[in-house]
């Protein structure tokens, strides 16, 4: 896997970048494993988000491993918006939305407490500042027993995360 450093206006943040190929399954539980947040990332194109959310795909086994090995905060990237039919297509957001969302809840995600914000990596979309592409996205809301929190674009919705306890008054356990 890969690492990423940044800052974002809250937090320093480092990305474990684990790859979405299932020969990389090893890699990805080894940097999941550290994480205090997951960002599934989830193609919008037609067919490629089928095929990951599919009863064996990859999008379901990234999202499962993930909650599994403790990473209960979730951020879904709706990624490449920019090659559905239409571009920029609300209507397709808002169905992979409700799929995904479907999808979590069963593996024992709070959907509301999850954002979902729609994105172009390739053209940088939604990634560092709103896009005018999107007017009809108005931000990924969160809603948790701790606080609301929102991201109108992805550096925005790494700030809505909330550190998680640590027992720092317990025994080391190795």
């Amino acid at each position: 896997f890969a690492l990423w450093k940044f800052e974002t206006s809250r937090y320093y943040v480092t990305i474990i970048d684990a790859p979405g190929h299932r020969d990389f399954i090893k890699n990805m539980i080894t940097g999941t494993s550290q994480a205090d947040c997951a960002v599934l990332i989830v193609a919008a194109g037609t067919g490629e988000f089928e095929a990951g959310i599919s009863k064996n795909g990859q999008t379901r086994e990234h999202a499962l491993l993930a909650f599994t090995l403790g990473v209960k905060q979730l951020i879904v990237g709706v990624n490449k918006m920019d090659s559905t039919e239409p571009p920029y297509s609300e209507a397709r957001f808002e169905e992979i939305k409700k799929e995904v969302s479907s999808y979590i809840k069963k593996i024992g995600y709070n959907p509301a407490a999850v954002a979902f914000v729609p994105i172009s990596g390739w053209h940088g979309d939604n990634m560092l500042e709103v896009s005018s592409k999107m007017p009809w996205f108005k931000g990924g809301k969160v809603e948790r027993k701790e606080g609301k929190g929102e991201g109108k674009c992805l550096i925005e919705a790494f700030d809505a995360i909330l550190p998680p306890t640590r027992p720092t008054d317990k025994a080391l356990r190795l």
